[in-house]
């Protein structure tokens, strides 16, 4: 292969990873509305409502995987432990904080205080994987977190407020979340499928979130519309989301791909607007657009292209 089509073929990767991350995060940003409806209409508390979502979606991707993909199921012993402290540390923690952080700020300040993430993915990645700090990576940095602390300032002419007990609660969902993009990254380079990564760390974050259940009331969803919420938290949040960012995961570098998954800023908040009635100010819709200019500057980054041998002048 020339070096010229070996190019076109890693930037051709690089937008297909770029691809699966913008429709992964507009199925994450799905979860304040499906969450919000989830807990209406079923009685749980955000606890309760994290092991049900890791539970359904690890039963529902097992259940498949047995029926047409059996040999998905098979992991070896070091990937799996990976994959249980994907599942303990990274999942099972994510769900309670992520669903504590949507009921303690509301879904579009949860989703932006959250989009520190990257942060630490870039920093550990560049200890871990050696990858690059680049300038444009710098600067889309810099764009998150000063978007973060606009949309997280505290003011009256807006509905939705950030208190400290929320904004801790925000980060530590960040930390969570930066630790699956980690954990994601480790075992997809290790050759595990995205679907092998997805059902044991479901199933891991299932069994670490069981004995916190003593006391929680049972899942009770009575209708159609608590039923609809709930299914769509599991399939289209949980299931569709994380099996599209693992994917992405093969074809670009940790730190960008949880970069780009920031466009889940801007898409949380449109549909926190039109959905749940949650109203940003100017200043905080700024901040989101801070977020998305970091997350344009990073995609429109390329692999630097491969020098070309030029032949060497025959002596005459």
């Amino acid at each position: 292969m020339t070096t010229g089509a070996a190019h076109r073929q890693n930037g051709n990767a690089q937008w297909l990873g770029a691809g699966l991350v913008v429709l992964a995060a507009l199925c994450w940003s799905t979860a304040g509305y499906f969450v919000t409806g989830s807990l209406r209409g079923s009685g749980l508390q955000p606890l309760g409502l994290a092991f049900w979502r890791v539970l359904c979606a690890f039963l529902a991707l097992f259940v498949v995987l047995v029926a047409f993909r059996r040999d998905l199921l098979r992991i070896t012993r070091r990937n799996l432990l990976w994959a249980a402290g994907m599942g303990v540390l990274a999942v099972g923690v994510f769900q309670v904080l992520w669903i504590l952080s949507i009921v303690t700020n509301g879904a579009s300040l949860a989703t932006v205080v959250q989009s520190n993430a990257p942060i630490i993915v870039a920093l550990l990645a560049r200890v871990f994987w050696r990858e690059p700090l680049t300038w444009r990576k710098w600067v889309a940095l810099l764009l998150a977190f000063v978007g973060t602390a606009l949309v997280a300032q505290i003011s009256a002419t807006g509905n939705l407020q950030l208190t400290p007990v929320g904004l801790l609660i925000a980060l530590g969902s960040a930390f969570a979340y930066a630790g699956i993009t980690l954990f994601t990254k480790k075992l997809t380079d290790n050759g595990v499928n995205a679907w092998t990564i997805l059902v044991y760390s479901f199933g891991f974050a299932a069994l670490a979130l069981l004995p916190l259940q003593l006391g929680q009331p049972p899942l009770s969803l009575t209708g159609w519309q608590p039923l609809a919420f709930f299914a769509g938290l599991v399939l289209i949040t949980t299931i569709a989301g994380y099996a599209l960012y693992s994917l992405s995961l093969r074809h670009l570098q940790a730190s960008i791909a949880a970069i780009l998954a920031l466009v889940e800023v801007p898409f949380a908040a449109a549909f926190a607007f039109v959905f749940l009635g949650e109203r940003m100010n100017a200043i905080q819709i700024a901040g989101a657009l801070a977020v998305l200019a970091g997350v344009l500057l990073i995609a429109m980054d390329r692999a630097p292209r491969p020098a070309v041998e030029r032949p060497a002048i025959e002596a005459t």
